[in-house]
């Protein structure tokens, strides 16, 4: 089969709220374009994205997946991506392969918070969007209320391209406001052409009156035209809508249900017609090496003449199949078993045979084009954010960033069998989900899993039962607590030891201060002179940053402070570099006691979205959590309060928040900041730190 030309591939990234049938909608537009025999549902576990057993299981998407069809000579690639707050940072590689983000809205609630949440990630990577309101056939669905919060959150540019006939169960057709013409829909979802009802048309009019406005609006020329004439004839409007979506000065809009496929070819149309394809997106931009300048911008366009180009936005880890890197085409042509560089490691890759990805099915192809979606297994080296090229033309691309893990567990294998299993285990479906970080604590000797939530989390421990056989207990989660100092003062490390033979010497002044919140660790080097000799000062740094990462008052890592060498003194037999690292420890312990340490806490954004007669309930318990409202706002049917809450209160929030609106609420938190914690409540931390053992004697050195 020939590659498809870049000019006839569609990218488009499915973003939402969880429950706004985002799954469910690839599944149904696969059916109606003929690229499935059989119609998926999420109910049953049969949709083409949702192939993994937690998924099928939770009816909820846990990371990317694609699938791809061909609808009138073009091929549309679709990613799948979760909208549940723990998996919505996956959202975000996602929209950096696509060209354009698919936005689809829950008829029924309306606007959510991960719904703004990938909105904001899609102005990030500067995608062009549509929008799908979806589930119109269901009870309390409301096309226009849905619209009405849209344009009030994200902008005035968005515009119905297909307005609803009927509502809820007779929900049956669709009005095209582009083309002034009304559609039919059968259980099978094909469209027969029908009049436009008469008691719509004005809803029809204004719709389509702003659809010339926001066209006008898109050009100085089309501006005047429509100052002059009150309207733009179609031969205006038609070849510039595509123009304007893909400028992001416009939005459409389309009425659908997934479930019943009413409006999904009007959408399918729209998508061949107006999403704009990889040839008209801009140039992407990277380095000649990961170690360039990084203003350096070599610019590589969605040409299959340019030298090739990928990046490499998903990784799956398959029992049966390996490793599957997933990576779209940026520029130039690619061929199967070709030979690649992978610029981000420095190495050579063999790419073997070339796969498209339907789901969990790989399909051989011989080669592709810039702007496609293929996939490669069992390279050697290639991970998540790789960029490969052509060796004679190297380039690296940024990789996508993920939020720092908000949650942390301590996971203790069940076996000794377990434990020499886990490390293998975790590290492929590290491969596969990067928002998870995995490390072992040096003090507690603990094996530490972190995640954006404690759902996130308990996926993992059941995908390790599941897929490699490994058993893990999971402890509750732990507060990722820091210390810092609160003032300044100079101190002395010394450190002598003379046990026959040679000895050990090392001697060091510092001054120790606290730095503003976020600043992290400095270190300074003031000596002029002799005083402590230049190969033995980084020890110096060594041996406060260790002591440092055990603390000082609960033995959690102390952070935002300063220390500046300003004079020492040395042996020229007995010091070593052991020796002044050991000078440094000293420093630091002896400055516990003049720099005062405190605690300091990690405080959460919190949004929750709920029904505003349960928001005075909700503001009570946040403020019983030692919350801080930050601010309220109507969103459609729902209130949506804002407040910063630290962690350690937000730990069982789930559970009370169900509690409190009878499960109809949801929350999403992500980290702001540390605050120090306050006096009472950090006495019973260091009481439990020292009950643990966190806080370790003095070593004797």
């Amino acid at each position: 089969m020939k590659p498809f030309p870049t000019k006839a591939i569609r990218n488009l990234a499915v973003i939402g709220h969880g429950d706004a049938g985002k799954t469910q909608l690839i599944s149904s537009l696969l059916y109606v374009a003929g690229a499935t025999p059989r119609w998926g549902h999420v109910d049953d576990g049969t949709t083409v994205t949702d192939y993994e057993e937690d998924s099928i299981a939770r009816k909820i998407t846990l990371n990317t997946a694609i699938a791809n069809l061909i609808y009138k000579d073009t091929k549309v690639n679709f990613i799948d991506t979760p909208g549940y707050a723990a998996f919505v940072a996956h959202a975000r590689p996602a929209l950096r392969a696509a060209d354009c983000a698919l936005v689809v809205v829950d008829g029924v609630n309306g606007i959510e918070v991960q719904t703004e949440k990938t909105w904001a990630y899609a102005n990030e990577f500067i995608r062009p969007r549509i929008m799908v309101i979806n589930k119109l056939d269901k009870e309390r669905s409301d096309f226009g209320a849905a619209l009405d919060g849209a344009r009030h959150t994200f902008s005035r540019a968005i515009v119905a391209f297909t307005l609803p006939i009927g509502s809820e169960q007779n929900f049956k057709g669709v009005v095209d406001v582009v083309h002034m013409q009304a559609y039919e829909y059968d259980q099978q979802g094909k469209a027969s052409p029908i009049d436009i009802p008469a008691q719509g048309m004005d809803v029809v009019t204004k719709e389509r009156e702003k659809l010339i406005e926001v066209i006008a609006e898109s050009d100085d020329a089309l501006m005047e035209k429509y100052f002059d004439q009150g309207t733009l004839e179609d031969e205006d409007l038609l070849p510039n809508i595509a123009k304007a979506i893909a400028n992001g000065r416009l939005c459409p809009v389309f009425a659908v249900s997934s479930a019943t496929l009413v409006g999904l070819s009007a959408l399918l149309d729209g998508i061949i017609d107006y999403v704009p394809s990889p040839f008209a997106h801009e140039a992407e931009f990277g380095r000649s090496s990961v170690d360039a300048d990084p203003n350096e911008k070599i610019p590589r366009r969605y040409d299959p003449s340019e030298a090739f180009s990928a990046y490499v936005f998903r990784t799956i880890a398959d029992p049966f199949a390996g490793r599957i890197n997933v990576m779209k085409v940026i520029s130039g042509h690619i061929k199967h078993d070709a030979t690649v560089l992978n610029s981000t490691r420095g190495t050579i890759e063999k790419l073997g045979a070339l796969h498209i990805i339907e789901g969990k099915h790989l399909d051989k192809v011989d080669e592709a084009d810039a702007g496609d979606i293929i996939a490669c297994v069992k390279l050697r080296d290639t991970q998540t954010g790789d960029t490969l090229c052509d060796k004679a033309a190297p380039i690296v691309y940024n990789p996508v960033e993920y939020p720092e893990a908000a949650i942390a567990f301590a996971i203790e294998p069940k076996s000794r069998q377990d434990e020499e299993k886990i490390s293998v285990a975790l590290h492929k479906i590290l491969e596969e989900d990067p928002a998870l970080h995995f490390s072992r604590d040096s003090q507690t000797k603990e094996f530490i899993l972190s995640g954006s939530g404690q759902l996130h989390v308990e996926t993992v421990v059941e995908k390790l039962k599941k897929r490699y056989g490994v058993e893990v207990a999971l402890h509750p989660p732990k507060v990722p607590y820091k210390e810092t100092i609160t003032q300044r003062a100079e101190v002395q490390g010394r450190h002598k030891k003379q046990t026959g033979g040679r000895g050990q010497f090392g001697d060091c002044k510092v001054i120790f201060e606290p730095l503003p919140r976020g600043e992290g660790f400095q270190f300074e080097d003031k000596i002029f002179g002799g005083s402590v000799p230049q190969q033995f000062r980084p020890a110096i740094e060594k041996g406060i940053v260790e002591a440092a990462s055990s603390g000082a008052i609960a033995g959690y890592p102390l952070v935002d402070f300063k220390a500046t060498l300003i004079d020492g003194s040395y042996h020229t037999v007995d010091s070593d570099e052991h020796s002044f690292r050991a000078a440094g420890r000293k420093a630091f312990r002896a400055a516990i006691d003049k720099v005062k340490p405190t605690l300091l806490e990690p405080i959460m954004n919190v949004e929750v979205v709920a029904p505003q007669e349960c928001s005075g309930d909700i503001m009570g318990d946040l403020n019983s959590r030692r919350g801080r409202l930050q601010g309220m706002e109507v969103r459609g049917k729902q209130q949506v309060i804002k407040a910063q809450v630290p962690m350690s209160e937000m730990l069982n929030y789930q559970s009370t928040l169900n509690s409190i609106t009878a499960a109809r609420g949801s929350y999403h938190m992500e980290f702001s900041h540390y605050d120090p914690v306050p006096g009472q409540i950090a006495q019973k931390i260091v009481e439990q730190a020292r009950a643990e053992g966190r806080i370790r004697a003095e070593e004797e050195e």
